[in-house]
């Protein structure tokens, strides 16, 4: 899963924290310029996303739960330049696949409780990986990013995953 949301470092150190991550990696997606690197994305002609792609354990951190996390990291109700903006909010797959239909409905779900998302969700052709200076940038440097925390997003997708439950109905 690739998930874009702001600048990658701080992103990519706070994805990594959790529980049942596997692996990530800094790169780029949702773009029309192949094999793109940092400072071509930044010349923010390459309608790339900074993203991270986060390799993880669905025993122990389920895709609901990932996503939940994703959401409330960042403030996903900014457009940042919707559809080509290098911090855009986004949900990429290099398949679209059980993931992507999982983000639509909890964009959904969003868009019940009043809120606007931002956020582009979709099948992308490829990820290209940032240069390795870019890789776990901030535990390399000793640095603790700053961290958005909205509880209220955790709270309303616990709430839906119980309700869901409740009525013998599966997210995933």
């Amino acid at each position: 899963m690739l998930l874009g949301s702001g600048c990658f470092w701080g992103r990519e150190y706070h994805l990594r924290q959790l529980p049942g991550v596997i692996a990530t990696q800094v790169g780029f997606a949702g773009g029309r310029t192949e094999n793109p690197s940092y400072h071509d994305v930044c010349a923010k002609d390459t309608g790339h996303a900074e993203v991270v792609a986060v390799q993880y354990d669905t025993r122990t951190l389920p895709t609901e739960q990932l996503l939940a996390e994703f959401f409330a990291l960042h403030n996903f109700e900014i457009d940042r330049g919707k559809g080509s903006g290098q911090y855009r909010s986004a949900v990429f797959s290099v398949q679209d696949d059980r993931q992507l239909q999982l983000a639509r409905r909890m964009l959904a779900t969003l868009r019940a409780h009043g809120f606007h998302p931002a956020t582009d969700v979709g099948c992308v052709p490829a990820f290209y990986r940032a240069e390795a200076r870019h890789q776990q940038y901030c535990s390399s440097r000793g640095l603790t990013p700053h961290r958005r925390d909205d509880d209220r997003i955790r709270q309303l997708f616990s709430r839906a995953e119980s309700t869901e439950d409740s009525g013998n109905q599966s997210v995933s």
